[in-house]
This record gives structure tokens, sequence and C-alpha cells, in this order.
């Protein structure tokens, strides 16, 4: 209603100023407005960010473990800043996937949520690590978050077109490959642990043939 009013208005404006004989201050006049509107359509349609979350003051505790993994100053800050932003990023996602069906069943299907929680808690306990984490906290994550955050916003409009169930669709395929990456990447990181693993169950069975005693057959 109020589009339909504004270029009503304006233009009894436009009239009235006509024959007033004021034409050259209704030009100015229209061009305030329509810069103005302007203006305020580019505000109303920027996407509102969330603001970024305060670092929780550090611990004397959590400080000392830092230096004593041999991370600097730096390191240290960069750290903490990084993975401030990922459990926000995390937070999000968990939410997109709450709200929405079709991503439940990707995160189902992937266990992408429970994977990006676990390579959190990985880096948490061996920050050193980080840059081996590249991928997941600089790229997959922050692209499977937006990817996210745009399909809950298309589908939650009230009219869709075929083309839009079709962009829906398409951006479900790209999440599903994205949440594959996730999980991928925690294979990856954890990987050296599972070899650690394997090596420990072989060392054990050869000792159990070896020691009937420790047997349990």
């Amino acid at each position: 209603m109020r589009r339909k009013l504004f270029p009503i208005i304006i233009a009894a404006i436009g009239v009235l100023a006509f024959f007033g004989g004021d034409f050259d201050d209704y030009i100015v006049f229209l061009m305030l407005v329509v810069g103005s509107w302007l203006i305020y359509r580019g505000f109303r349609g920027r996407k509102a960010r969330p603001q970024k979350e305060e670092l929780p003051s550090l611990s004397k505790e959590k400080e000392a473990y830092y230096k004593t993994v041999g991370m600097s100053e730096r390191e240290i800050e960069l750290f903490r800043e990084t993975m401030n932003l990922s459990k926000q990023q995390i937070f999000r996602l968990q939410h997109n996937i709450q709200k929405n069906a079709k991503l439940k069943a990707i995160d189902l299907r992937h266990d992408t949520l429970k994977a990006a929680k676990a390579l959190f808690k990985e880096l948490v306990k061996d920050p050193k690590r980080l840059p081996e984490a590249s991928q997941f906290l600089y790229t997959h994550l922050p692209n499977i978050v937006d990817l996210t955050d745009n399909y809950v916003e298309i589908n939650g409009h009230e009219v869709k077109t075929k083309e839009v169930y079709g962009k829906l669709e398409e951006s479900a395929q790209i999440i599903d490959q994205m949440a594959d990456l996730i999980v991928k990447d925690y294979q990856q990181f954890v990987a050296e642990d599972l070899d650690e693993m394997d090596v420990e169950i072989s060392i054990a069975k050869k000792n159990l043939k070896h020691d009937p005693n420790l047997s349990t057959k």
C-alpha cells in the first residue's frame, strides 16, 4: 500500500508545484526524495550480520597451557579469535539445521554437526594443530553456514515459483557435498590417531597369540 501511495503523493506535489510556478523547486525536492528513498531501500535490503562476540577473558591456567605447548602471544590471540568465530558458526549451523527438515536429513546422513563439534574439541586439546584444520575453519565451515543461511531464508518465502524450488534443490545438493567435506576434514584430522590405534591393536593381537594366558579364547 505504501508503495502505491508514494508515487501518487509525489505526482500531486508536482502538479501543485507546476501550477504554482515553482517547478525548479519541485525538481530539487524530487531529487532529494528519490535519493532518500534509495538510501532507505539500500539499508533495508542489507542483511544484518551477527555482531562479533567478544572474547572471554583468558584464564591464567589456559594462558599457561598455551605457553607450555610453545605458542607465542600472537599465536594465542589468533587461535582464540579463530576458535571464537568458529564456535559462533557451529552454533549458527546447528540453528539452521534445527529449523529445516531437509537440512536435518542432510545432517543425519553425514553427522556433519557432530563432526564439526568433534573437530572443534580436537583443536581445543591441541591448539598447535590449527593450521592443519585451515580448510575446515576458513572455507568449509563458513561456506556451509552461508549456504544454510540462504537456504532457510529462501525456503521461508510464502510464495515459491518453479525456479525457486529448482534453486532450493540445487542449493541442497551443494550443502550435502559441503557436509561430506566437513566429515572428511574431521576424519583427516584424526587419521594419525586412528593409525596409532591400529598399530596398538595389532601389537596387542600378537601378544595374545604368544601368551595364551592373556588370550580370551
